[in-house]
C-alpha cells in the first residue's frame, strides 16, 4: 500500500511539474519595466523601460514617459537611445509607427528645436497613443542619416504596458 501511494504521489508530481512548466513555455514574458523617479523633492514620476535589439543586434533603451506635468495636457514622449557612434538618428524626420494591422501613424521629433547627441531621438507620441491598439505588437521605423531606417519591434507586451502607464499612473 505505501508502496503505491509513494508511486500515485510522484506520478502526480511529474504531472503537475510538466503542466506547469508547458503552460511557462507559452505565456509571453514582460518585457518593459515601469520605474520610478523623483522628479522634485516629494514628487514621484513613472516612466516605462524596455531594452530592445535591433535587426543587427544592437541594444536601444525605449523609455515612454510624460513631459509637462504642470499643465493640463500632459505631453508623451518617446526616446529612443542606442549606443554612441553606431547609429546616427535623422533628426527633424517623424519616426514612423506600424500597428500589427499595417496601419501607419507618424510620430513628430521632439528634438525639433535642438539636436542633443546623434544616437538620441525623441518623439511626441500625445496624438499617436490613444490611436494605437491597446495590446498588438508595434514596428517603429527610426529614421537615420543617409535617409536610411532601422526597424525595432515592440512587443505586445511593452504597448500594453504604455496603454497602462498612460491611464492609470498619474
Amino acid at each position: 500500500m505505501k508502496r503505491k501511494f509513494q508511486q500515485y504521489f510522484w506520478c502526480c508530481a511529474l504531472v503537475v511539474f510538466l503542466v506547469l512548466t508547458g503552460c511557462g513555455w507559452s505565456v509571453q514574458s514582460a518585457q518593459a519595466l515601469l520605474r520610478q523617479h523623483h522628479d522634485s523633492p516629494g514628487v514621484l514620476r513613472y516612466h516605462s523601460q524596455v531594452s530592445i535589439k535591433d535587426e543587427k543586434g544592437y541594444a536601444w533603451q525605449v523609455l515612454l514617459f510624460k513631459q509637462n506635468y504642470t499643465s493640463a495636457v500632459k505631453d508623451l514622449r518617446l526616446r529612443l537611445v542606442a549606443f554612441p557612434n553606431v547609429v546616427e538618428i535623422a533628426h527633424h524626420q517623424p519616426l514612423l509607427i506600424e500597428t500589427a494591422a499595417g496601419r501607419l501613424l507618424n510620430a513628430s521629433d521632439a528634438y525639433a528645436l535642438a539636436e542633443p547627441v546623434p544616437n538620441v531621438g525623441e518623439y511626441n507620441l500625445t496624438d499617436i497613443l490613444p490611436k494605437l491598439p491597446k495590446t498588438e505588437a508595434l514596428k517603429l521605423y527610426v529614421p537615420l542619416s543617409g535617409g536610411q531606417q532601422l526597424i525595432l519591434n515592440i512587443s505586445n507586451t511593452v504597448v500594453t504596458e504604455w496603454q497602462w502607464l498612460v491611464k492609470e499612473i498619474d
